[in-house]
């Protein structure tokens, strides 16, 4: 046999190989092949081609695995279970920038279904290894590294802390300064996972000076890249006071707001969410929003978006004004309370209506003119059939009742109460009785108003428990009128005048 002869017997053997990985990886692309493939056996055949003669071979044999890990936690588990990850760790140290990329792939790929596949790629040492590759002169090594850390890191603090303790926060903040947007973005989109898990880790974030790079981008024209942005910065200000102004004091502000008119629903849903995690901490940060027309501003942009988008708007709303009575009216004033009872009425969605709810009784509790503002829109009646409907979710009804009783406790515009006194059942009664005893004592217009429109008929047929509130505060609103009034309007007064009528002898000559 001839040397051509044996090398051809080797070249064949290297052809076979290397359609056999390419095709995997190929099928591996479309879902309805993986189960198939799996029971084919093909993670233990793919196993010893990561360590092939060939670079192109152990490359693809890498990015199959990847594609296949991706798929479920099963095949990322049979990676685990197969012992291949020391494997990748070895190669992403040695191997050139194609197979780097693709074994990071891989990690990526286990680690992002479950806190405890994450954690079997930190136990056997590929940290350090994906440090190493942040500071890659290839920008695509360094993208796929920063997405395996990302994925890692997302699940908990633990396996953030991890991260953090490889040294990888300083050089993903070098990741976003890199001119290539998707290592920018990825690199934000890391650094936010790893900031949402606790004020210490955000601090790290922090102290690495991330907030800078990342305000400096809340304008850029890519809305991928903003959106990572804005979610970093609100993952790092939600924790405390402090991260909140350190936020602030990067001069994000009139910017962020310009991205509330964002063509992108996600920049917009994000700068809500940041401006909501910056308000919600002291009525200071809540008046500087203000100061900056971001109220006016998140009004319009709730006007201009539907379902969950409108829901970290609808929340900071909520916020701003919970603080003061001042704050309450500046949300007021940039008309909110319109805006809000929109929402109440238009979303399908029960948490989004619960959040209107919370957010209209926060505006309504501070002051009786507080609370007409919200009572003139209709919004009590909304409410209250949203509480006694037994469609409405436990979290809505509860919402729904605590922002009825706080605008009931205040609101002394009485024809918005008016329509509570035939629908309301006896737990919600008894405030709206008790408004009107206040009310009408010191008011003769609307004592009159309240007899012709049958206020005070309805109030006769109330059936009280003796010695109850709601009975104190029916002898109090009898107490405003001549007593014949009240008996001409007492449930079965008709009956005794026609009784008086039946036994009544007219005198005769």
């Amino acid at each position: 046999m001839s040397q051509r002869q044996v090398l051809q017997v080797f070249e064949q053997y290297q052809k076979a190989r290397t359609q056999f990985v390419q095709m995997v990886a190929e099928l591996a692309t479309r879902p309805q092949n993986i189960e198939t493939l799996q029971n084919a056996g093909v993670m233990s055949l793919l196993r010893p081609l990561l360590l092939d003669v060939v670079p192109t071979i152990q490359q693809t044999a890498a990015l199959a695995l990847g594609r296949l890990a991706n798929y479920n936690d099963d095949l990322a588990e049979a990676v685990v279970k197969g012992n291949i990850l020391p494997q990748l760790v070895y190669s992403l140290a040695e191997q050139n920038r194609f197979y780097k990329k693709a074994a990071a792939f891989v990690l990526r790929a286990v680690g992002k279904h479950s806190p405890q596949l994450a954690q079997a790629i930190v136990d056997c040492g590929a940290l350090d290894t994906l440090v190493i590759c942040l500071e890659d002169f290839d920008p695509g090594v360094k993208e796929a590294a920063v997405w395996a850390l990302g994925y890692i890191a997302r699940h908990n603090a633990e396996l953030s802390q991890a991260v953090v303790d490889a040294g990888a926060i300083p050089l993903l903040v070098l990741c976003i300064q890199e001119p290539e947007i998707a290592l920018k973005r990825i690199a934000a989109s890391a650094l936010s996972d790893i900031a949402k898990h606790s004020p210490e880790l955000a601090q790290t974030v922090v102290d690495a000076g991330a907030i800078a790079h990342l305000a400096q981008m809340i304008l850029n024209p890519d809305a991928k890249l903003k959106r990572q942005v804005l979610s970093a910065l609100s993952q790092i200000a939600k924790h405390s006071v402090d991260l909140a102004e350190m936020v602030v004091e990067a001069e994000i502000f009139p910017a962020v707001l310009t991205c509330l008119k964002d063509k992108d629903e996600y920049v917009k849903k994000n700068a809500s969410t940041l401006i909501r995690e910056i308000g919600k901490h002291t009525p200071e940060l809540s008046q500087l929003i203000v100061n900056t027309g971001g109220v006016a501003a998140m009004i319009d942009c709730i006007g201009s978006c539907k379902g969950n988008i409108r829901l970290p708007g609808i929340m900071m709303l909520g916020y701003v004004a919970a603080h003061s009575e001042n704050l309450a009216m500046a949300v007021i004033i940039s008309k909110g309370v319109p805006q809000l009872s929109v929402c109440l009425s238009e979303e399908p969605e029960d948490h989004i209506k619960a959040a209107a709810a919370w957010a209209l009784g926060q505006i309504g509790r501070h002051t009786p003119e507080h609370a007409r503002a919200v009572a003139v829109t209709h919004t009590l009646p909304v409410l209250l059939s949203l509480y006694m409907s037994t469609e409405s979710s436990e979290d809505l009804q509860v919402k729904s009742k605590k922002a009825i009783k706080n605008i009931l406790q205040k609101c002394t515009h009485l024809p918005a109460l008016e329509p509570l006194l035939h629908d309301a059942p006896p737990n919600i009664l008894k405030y709206v009785v008790g408004q009107f005893s206040k009310v009408l004592p010191h008011d003769s217009k609307a004592r009159r108003l309240f007899v012709t429109s049958g206020g005070l008929k309805k109030i006769q047929e109330i059936k009280a428990e003796p010695g109850s509130l709601l009975q104190e505060y029916i002898n109090s609103i009898n107490n405003c009128y001549p007593e014949e009034i009240v008996r001409y309007y007492s449930p079965g007064y008709s009956d005794i005048l026609l009784q008086r009528v039946d036994s009544y002898q007219p005198l005769t000559n």
